[in-house]
């Protein structure tokens, strides 16, 4: 199997978890600041990370490198914080 199709299911893959994570917030099936929505983010933005590196789509590659930053903040700001 050639390098390009390990490359697009990787990207696929990130693309269905960010929308899976979308779909169920949605759908109230997770909360927002979830540490489940907040994995979903960062496997789905991570995979797309490396299938946009590799493909030298260098904005999106940015973006997704945001995301995963925002999502590990969101979970380290949730550990920090005493629940009410």
């Amino acid at each position: 199997m050639n390098t390009y199709v390990w490359f697009d299911a990787i990207g696929w893959s990130g693309a269905a978890a960010l929308l899976v994570a979308y779909g169920m917030v949605s759908f109230k099936k997770l909360e927002g600041d979830s540490i489940a929505y907040q994995f979903l983010n960062i496997v789905g933005s991570l995979f797309l990370a490396v299938n946009t590196v590799f493909y030298r789509a260098y904005p999106s590659s940015f973006v997704n490198m945001i995301w995963i930053g925002i999502a590990v903040f969101s979970i380290a700001r949730r550990k920090r914080v005493p629940s009410g």
